[in-house]
C-alpha cells in the first residue's frame, strides 16, 4: 500500500511534498495516547502493524481501520522500516527494545525507532548507544497535547535526534503532530521534562492561590476572569482547570501519578547533571501524598484535595 504524503497546513515544507520514503509503520503501546496516534498514522496511509502491550481492546478496534497485529516486538521490528513506541516509563521501553522478544531481536540494520514516551533523558541516552551498536537509528520524541490532540493529529512534539535521523522520521511524526528538531538524542525528553516541570509547579501555584482566594471569600469566578488580563495569567488556570477542579470534576485530563512519574525522571536527570531543583523535588513530594491517598489515576488537578483537607472544604 502505497504511504500518502502527511499533508497538514502548518507543517514544514520538506514533510508535505512527494511520496513518503518510508511505508511500514510498527507501533507498540496502544493507551489513551498510542490508540489515537496509531489511528493518525493510518489516516496518513502508512501501512501500521502493532503488537499488544497491555490492551488487547485497543488492538481490535485499530484493526477496523486496517492496523495489522503482529505476535510480539521482534515480528513486529523484523516487518516495520519504523518502530514507534508510546508506553508509561524507561523500564516498558527497555523491555519493547531488549526483551526477550523485543524490537532488537528482530531489527534489521537501518531500523529507525522512535521512542515517543516520556522518560528520563539519560535511559534515552543508554537505549540509543545500544541499538547504535547493531546500526539502528534512535529518536527520542515525547509529545505534548493529551488524547484530544492525538486524534486529531496536532500533537507539539519535541524531538531529539541526529539531523539524518530526524529527516528520517519527519513523515512519520508529521502524521501525528508538529515535530521540533531541538538537538541530539535525549533533548527531546530534556525539553518535555521542562514542560512538565513548569506546569506541576504551576498547577499548584494556581490551586494554593485560588484556595487563598477563596477562603478569603472572593468569587473564583471573578478572580479568575481579572487574572486572565494580569501577570498571573497562565494556560493552566484559563483551559485546564475550568474543565477539572472548578468544573467540579477529576476525571479525564493528565494522570496525577503519569505527572509523578515525569517529574521522578526530570530529578533522575537533575542529580546527574549535579543540579538542585528545590520546587520539583517539593512538588515531587506533594504529587506523591496524592497518589499515596489513590488519587493517581485522577487528573493532577487533584492536588487541589490536599489544599481542601487543609482548609476543611
Amino acid at each position: 500500500m502505497a504511504a500518502a504524503s502527511a499533508n497538514r497546513e502548518g507543517y514544514p515544507e520538506a514533510a508535505t511534498k512527494g511520496p513518503l520514503v518510508i511505508a511500514r509503520v510498527g507501533f507498540i503501546g496502544l493507551g489513551a495516547m498510542g490508540e489515537p496516534m496509531a489511528r493518525s498514522l493510518r489516516r496518513a496511509g502508512f501501512e501500521v502493524t502493532a503488537c499488544v502491550h497491555r490492551r488487547r481492546d485497543a488492538l481490535e478496534r485499530l484493526r477496523a481501520d486496517g492496523v495489522a497485529e503482529a505476535e510480539d516486538p521482534a515480528s513486529l521490528a523484523a516487518g516495520s522500516e519504523v518502530v514507534v513506541l508510546c508506553v508509561p516509563d524507561a523500564p516498558q521501553v527497555e523491555e519493547a527494545l531488549f526483551g526477550p522478544r523485543g524490537v532488537e531481536a528482530g531489527a534489521a540494520r537501518g531500523l529507525l525507532v522512535i521512542d515517543m514516551s516520556t522518560i528520563s533523558p539519560v535511559a534515552t541516552r543508554r537505549f540509543a548507544q545500544r541499538l547504535a551498536n547493531r546500526e539502528v537509528e534512535f529518536v527520542d520524541a515525547p509529545v505534548s497535547g493529551g488524547p484530544v490532540r492525538a486524534a486529531d493529529g496536532t500533537l507539539t512534539i519535541m524531538v531529539g535526534a541526529s539531523l539524518a535521523a530526524f529527516e528520517r522520521a519527519k513523515p512519520v511524526l508529521c502524521a501525528m503532530g508538529l515535530p521540533h528538531h531541538l538537538g541530539p538524542v535525549g533533548m527531546g525528553e530534556t525539553v518535555k521534562l521542562v514542560n512538565q516541570i513548569i506546569i506541576a509547579n504551576v498547577m499548584i501555584a494556581n490551586v494554593e492561590g485560588l484556595v487563598f482566594a477563596r477562603e478569603a471569600g472572593a468569587d473564583l469566578g471573578e478572580v479568575c476572569a481579572v487574572l486572565a488580563s494580569a501577570t498571573a495569567s497562565n494556560y493552566v488556570l484559563e483551559k485546564w482547570l475550568p474543565r477539572t477542579w472548578l468544573a467540579g470534576t477529576f476525571e479525564g485530563g493528565f494522570a496525577l501519578d503519569l505527572l509523578r512519574k515525569d517529574l521522578a525522571a526530570a530529578l533522575d536527570a537533575a542529580k546527574v547533571a549535579n543540579l538542585p531543583m528545590p520546587a520539583t523535588g517539593l512538588a515531587y513530594q506533594l504529587y506523591t501524598s496524592r497518589c499515596a491517598k489513590g488519587d493517581g489515576a485522577l487528573d493532577y488537578s487533584a492536588i487541589a484535595k490536599a489544599y481542601d483537607c487543609n482548609s476543611g472544604a
